[in-house]
């Protein structure tokens, strides 16, 4: 079954544009970006921006972020995948990530969140903005703690600052 994602969440003020490979099975469910409760995406991101989202509804999250620099895409536009797992991806067609930064004035860094959006994204971006390769937010990447991960993550707020 081919499996599409969502819209970017994104404004003139975006800064760091944080992107996924393609959302999975709870997230789609859900039509939420990190709709999956046990991915760590809102709680890192809560400790990048040193602000709740976790307790927030889901606008109020996206709202948030982009209230903080913060913005959200894929780098897979659709692609076959059973179940949620990045190996399981067959056949993906790619987010136009070259047209969306053109229309981002403010932007300062791509941050990939995990290493399947990182290989696809950086050959997308070709250099046309600095990028960052995050450990993944997936429940599925357990060989780092939360903690190891957010150390990571943390160096977004280098990128936010006015």
């Amino acid at each position: 079954m081919r499996k599409a994602g969502f819209p970017p969440v994104v404004d003139a003020d975006t800064r760091v544009l944080v992107l996924g490979s393609l959302p999975g099975e709870a997230s789609l469910a859900a039509g939420r970006y990190y709709g999956n409760p046990r991915n760590a995406f809102w709680r890192l991101m809560e400790r990048v921006l040193d602000t709740p989202l976790v307790a927030l509804g889901y606008d109020q999250r996206l709202s948030a972020l982009l209230a903080h620099g913060v913005g959200l895409w894929d780098v897979i536009a659709e692609a076959e995948r059973p179940g949620s797992l990045d190996a399981a991806i067959r056949d993906p067609a790619a987010n136009d990530l070259a047209a969306l930064i053109e229309t981002l004035p403010s932007l300062r860094l791509v941050a990939f969140n995990g290493g399947t959006a990182a290989r696809l994204g950086v050959r997308l971006l070709a250099g046309r903005v600095p990028s960052l390769a995050l450990p993944s937010s997936s429940p599925a990447h357990a060989a780092r703690s939360f903690e190891q991960k957010a150390s990571t993550w943390y160096e977004i707020r280098r990128y936010l600052a006015r």
